[in-house]
This record gives C-alpha cells, structure tokens and sequence, in this order.
C-alpha cells in the first residue's frame, strides 16, 4: 500500500508523541514526577508559564520540585512576585500540578468498613503506616482496659479508635477547606493532620491508661513519662524501621519539617523556652488552627473525643448525646488576638456543654467504674510483682522488664495486654504471687468495695501514698475483732471535671454569629442557661479492703467510717448501716427530717407482755 505524503507525515508525528514522555512535554508532566524536579527544572517550568522574569528569584532560594506543593502567596511575596496577578497565575499552576498529583494518588485509597463512621477511604501512606507492626501492636491494647471486666461489649481497641480519629482529622481539614479556601490549606497539611491522628495514641501500655496512670507511678515513682512521649518516639522508630521517610516524600511531605509538625500535634511545642510569642515550628503561626484538630489544647474540642465519645458509647451501650457531624456543619476559622482558632455558630454553646456534660458520664458511669478500678488495682498489683521476673527482649537483644520497656521502643513493641495471659498460664514459681492476683481477677475474688466519700478539701498527689496508714490509723472507737494495717486498705482518688481541671473549657471556646461569621465572640457561662454547673470538677474518695473474710470487713468499714469522722469528710453511703454505732457522733452527718423521726437503724424494743400464768416453780 502506497501511502501519500500526507498520511506519512501524520505516521511520523504519531511516532513522534509516542516517544515524547509527558514530563518533557512543554508545561507538561507526569503527575507527581515534579517532585523529582531540581532547581533548573522548576525555571524551566516558569518561563513555560511566561513567568521567566522570576527564575532568578527561584533560583537564589534553590526551590526545587519537592517544595512546589508547599508554596503559599505569602511565600510567593517573599520571592518577589508581584503583582497580584503573576501570584495568582503561578498559584493555580502549582494547583493543578497539585490535583494532578492528588488525583494519582487517590486512585490506590483503600476502603475500611468502621463501625462508628461507615465507609471511610484513607490515603496510601497512611495505609503504609498502618501496616507496620508497631501500629499493629494496637490490635492488642484494650481502648477501655480494665473497664471491659466490667462491660462485657467494651471490647475494643486503640487500634480502630486510631483509625477513626486519623478519618476524622481529614473530614474536620478537608470541611475547613471547601468552606474557607483563603486559609490555604493544602494536601500536605492534611496528610500530615491526619496522620498525627491515626499515630497520636501509639505509646499507650498494656491496658491503656491502667500502665501510665497507675502502674509506672507506681513502679517508677520518679519517672515523669505519659503516653504522649512514648506516642512520639515510637512514631520515629516506626518511621526509621520501616523506611517510611523516603515513602513521606515520595507522597509530597516536606522532611524533617513535616514530622515535627506531626510530633507537636500529639505531645505540644518540642520547645521549652517560654514567653514565646508562637512556640511551634511545624507550621507558622497564620496556621495556628492546625494545632487544635487532634489535641487541643486550648479548649479540648477535638477529634479524638469525637470518635472516643462515638465508639466507647456505642461498646458500652450508652447513649451519646454529641453529634460531632453537626459540629463540622458549623465549624470555620476565625481570627482571635491576631491567631487563627476553630469556632462554632453561637447556636451551639448549648451542645458544647452537653458534650463535655456526656465526658462526665461516660468517666462517672464507665471509666471510673468502682469494679473496674478495683480490677485495674488489682492487675496493677499483679504486674507489680512480675515486674523483675519478666524480661522483654530489646534492641541489641539487651534485656527489659515491665517498667522499663518504654526505655527501648523495640522491647516496648512486643508490650501489649498479652502479658495479662503471661501471668496467667506461667508455670514460673516466682510468678506465683501475680498469678494468684490474675486467678482471682478471673474468678471474680476481687477486693471490697467500702464505700466512697468527698473531701471538703482537696487532696494533693503528694498525699496519696499517705491515705492507707491514715486510715489503719483511725481505729474505730467501738470494739472491732480484727485491727487491720496500712496495707490492708486501697484509698482510691478520683479526680472528676470538664477536662480542665477547675476551669470551664468553654470560656476557652470562641462563637461567630450568622450576621458576622467573621466576627469571633465569647459566650458567658450565665448568658446560656441558669442550670449549668457551678463548678466545673470535683474529687471524691473510694475505699477498698484487701481482706474479705467476713469479720475483716466488719472492722474494714468502721475503719472508714471513723476515718471519715476524722478528716471531716462527707457521710459514706450507707454509712449508718455499716457503722450505725459511729455515725451519731457526727452531727453534721444526720438530716433535719431524721431528727423528728427514729432512724431507719434504730429497733424498738418490744414491751414485756403480762405474763397470765405463772411457773409454778418459780
């Protein structure tokens, strides 16, 4: 077939493209090949947007590819262009450069089917992340601990809360961008957001809260450590084992800036001078918001009540009355003394301390559960004693035990809630002593409850350790058959609040008016009901015996009662039924009702009937 020289032409000129490879195509590239860029590169593609006059900017600050996802106007200003309208041109270049990129990558999102929040997509490198063995080590940590003895659905784990709160991280960013695109929120900062998220609770111990709030205090008294530094540095042990830095990039983060923008979200400013006017150096302060998406601190809005609240509801079979879908209706970014901070309609004040109010319940009514604790005490115990009889294999193959775990991230991988079945089923003599805990724990021999009381004042941690000799000290002033030692006796203290401490977190929290969303304003506590709290925490006392043999806890709660008569603290529930002896002698503990009628304790002595016949032997 003799072709004519129009049809060759068109043959060469499809030989032609076939050869040409995107990236060489002017203004043109491969989606995300950019990232591969040099600085010569980057020029090249300015005077292919008829921005050449610029390349000698770009080429002084040495911009390469990798930092064209990252760019700002504010940046752009500092390289020197002007006006407006090359800002603006050069913008929406390295926007659709950044789509393109987006777009590639979402092709390979993969699917997860959550209980909580239906079907939710999460970006590759969080997959990346996910399928590492430290953040699988979460499949193994009761989220509830010791609570899930007690609830028998609480039996989920740190490792799909994670999930969520990385899912919900992306939803609350990527709402803030749709409404407010001023803000500048790119595809790096998301990312970045919601892997904080997804890696925010990887330093938790066996059992949860149960290792960093009562056994290290117990077993390191002078170890100041919290879950969030261990969150951190087994963050960069994950991130150095699996090689992921490289995979961060290949996605668009910006190292080693990107991965201390992710370690102060979950732990606060790295930095510890003070009167800094913005402590952080992950992102500026025009970006300040940022910071109060997955631990925040400022008000404690965030995403990880959200998905706590949602999840542990729903485990423990208790009603939910946050709706954190509405939030997201409502939320945007408004400027407060010259920073950027999430606010809400003003409509909603109302459902914020309804939120905080369901915080309450859920630690009144499940997390600070009066079994639950006393199960917690006790493997506390159990893994006190097993402390120096168990060695955990770290880096270099140097030995650790329980306490020290946390020293070596690659010991305090292999540390989950399995070492509760470790104790367990040990045939190990030393062991003997936390299997018996453990033994009872399943057998439901669990220590006695006595009762609980509420201090006038509060009680400092410094006291704590004192309270069981304080209350062997108080014997009772009635006969008791066993006198019982400090050791006898568990003084549980339990600090109850709005997640502030003494302070109202919404005095924290800034509303904006339909009228003016850009306006950020404060609500005061009495221009929203007269039926909220006064106070905003509270402590309270619980009481355990170790003993349960019947006489020992006779004389156990007579202790406690008498004690309580000692410290001038609240009457005990109950405490005229366990003690009925003791608690005339505190005034202040009987009502004005009861003064005009016997007490519900006190028994009339029937009166002698006459007698009709007499003994005749008498």
């Amino acid at each position: 077939m003799v072709m004519d020289g129009e049809g060759r032409a068109k043959r060469a000129r499809l030989a032609e493209e076939r050869e040409r490879t995107p990236e060489k195509e002017p203004g043109g590239q491969r989606p995300g090949a950019f990232l591969q860029w040099d600085t010569e590169d980057v020029c090249a593609f300015l005077r292919s947007q008829n921005l050449g006059k610029y390349t000698a900017a770009f080429r002084e600050n040495q911009i390469e590819g990798r930092w064209l996802l990252h760019i700002t106007d504010s940046h752009l200003k500092e390289l020197g262009v002007s006006p407006l309208g090359d800002r603006l041109e050069l913008l929406h270049c390295l926007q659709k450069l950044n789509q393109a990129f987006v777009e590639t990558m979402q092709v390979t999102m993969k699917v997860f089917n959550d209980p909580i929040h239906g079907h939710i997509e999460l970006h590759p490198l969080l997959i990346k992340i996910i399928d590492t063995p430290e953040f699988q080590r979460l499949r193994y940590i009761k989220q509830l601990g010791g609570t899930y003895f007690v609830f028998p659905g609480a039996s989920h784990n740190r490792f799909e809360h994670s999930i969520g709160v990385g899912h919900l991280a992306g939803c609350l960013l990527r709402t803030l961008l749709e409404r407010q695109p001023e803000l500048q929120i790119s595809q790096r900062d998301i990312l970045c957001v919601q892997i904080a998220g997804l890696c925010h609770d990887l330093g938790h111990g066996p059992f949860s809260h149960m290792f960093d709030g009562r056994f290290i205090p117990l077993a390191c008294p002078n170890k100041k450590w919290k879950h969030e530094n261990a969150s951190v540095r087994m963050f960069d042990h994950l991130v150095a084992a699996n090689g992921l830095d490289q995979i961060m990039e290949q996605y668009g983060l910006l190292l080693p800036e990107d991965l201390v923008f992710i370690k102060e979200q979950i732990e606060g400013p790295i930095t510890s001078e003070e009167n800094l006017k913005w402590p952080y150096h992950g992102r500026p302060e025009e970006k300040s918001f940022l910071y109060e998406i997955v631990a925040n601190k400022r008000n404690g809005i965030d995403v990880d009540k959200w998905d706590y609240f949602a999840r542990d509801c729903h485990h423990l079979g208790i009603q939910n009355n946050f709706d954190y879908k509405r939030f997201l209706k409502f939320a945007r970014v408004c400027e407060v003394n010259e920073k950027k901070h999430i606010c809400t309609r003003d409509k909603e004040v109302g459902n914020l301390y309804d939120m905080f109010h369901t915080r309450n319940c859920l630690h009144r009514r499940a997390y600070q559960h009066k079994v639950g604790n006393i199960i917690e005490t006790m493997i506390t115990d159990a893994f006190l004693k097993a402390d120096h009889h168990i060695w955990i294999e770290g880096t270099n193959k140097k030995q650790y035990t329980i306490s020290t775990a946390m020293d070596d991230m690659v010991a305090y991988t292999k540390l989950t809630d399995n070492i509760y079945q470790d104790i367990l089923y040990s045939t190990c003599p030393k062991l003997a002593a936390s299997r018996e805990i453990l033994q009872k724990v399943q057998c439901r021999q669990l220590y006695k409850y006595l009762g609980f009381t509420r201090p006038n004042k509060k009680i400092e941690k410094e006291e704590y350790d004192k309270l069981p000799a304080d209350v062997a000290a108080s014997t009772p002033q009635t006969t008791v058959e066993v006198n019982l030692q400090a050791e006898d006796f568990i003084v549980d203290v339990i600090q109850m609040d709005y997640g502030m401490q003494e302070d109202n977190p919404i005095d924290n929290v800034r509303f904006y008016c339909k009228d003016d969303p850009k306006k950020a304003i404060k609500i005061r506590k009495d221009q929203v009901s007269q039926l909220l709290p006064e106070k905003f925490a509270e402590q309270f006392i619980r009481v355990y015996c170790k003993k349960t043999d019947e006489k020992s806890l006779e004389a156990a709660k007579k202790y406690f009662v008498q004690w309580c008569i000692k410290r001038d603290f609240t009457k005990p529930q109950d405490g005229d039924v366990v003690a009925p002896e003791l608690t005339p002698m505190k005034a202040s503990w009987v009502d004005k009702d009861e003064k005009a009628q016997p007490s519900r304790n006190h028994v009339e002595c029937p009166k002698p009937r006459t007698k009709l016949f007499q003994n005749e032997h008498q």
